[in-house]
């Protein structure tokens, strides 16, 4: 998304995003490390081949982004997100037992997701908005035919 989204206002956010998702990352391997716990990478290579899976949507947008693209994405940032704050948070409460845990360093790392969340919270608001906005609101000389697509679908 920060490659697709480059030279645009969420670009930015996204780019710092996706440093921090990839030093979280490197975090994540020392932790495993220091506990003795191989990467599974059948595992890895898995999770790859799902994302890339989960971009092929047969919604008339094979070749090119779906204006929909944007909001399924961010979710699915936002559940990764949820679920690495929700593995800082129980390393922490491992933190007060292991002498090879800095609890300090989880605590930053737990901050640091619940950031992650609010930004990609507020991009997600934007993406929404662009895309699930009718084209009635958009259009001024459009008259308004009664109940706008928002209120039949919701």
């Amino acid at each position: 998304m920060a490659r697709a989204h480059r030279g645009t206002p969420a670009g930015p956010p996204l780019a710092e995003l996706a440093e921090q998702i990839a030093e979280d990352r490197e975090s994540l391997r020392e932790i495993m490390t220091a506990f003795d716990v191989p990467a599974q990478w059948h595992r890895v290579v898995l999770g790859r081949l799902a994302e890339k899976a989960g971009r092929v949507k047969l919604n008339g947008h094979l070749v090119s982004r779906s204006p929909l693209s944007d909001v399924l994405e961010l979710e699915a940032m936002r559940i990764g997100v949820e679920g690495k704050a929700s593995l800082w948070q129980s390393l922490g409460i491992l933190a007060e037992t292991a002498d090879h845990l800095d609890r300090a360093a989880v605590d930053r790392l737990l901050t640091r997701a619940r950031h992650q969340a609010a930004v990609l919270e507020e991009l997600h608001g934007a993406a929404a908005r662009r895309s699930i906005t009718p084209a009635s609101a958009t259009s001024p000389g459009r008259r308004d035919r009664g109940l706008s697509r928002r209120t039949r679908w919701a």
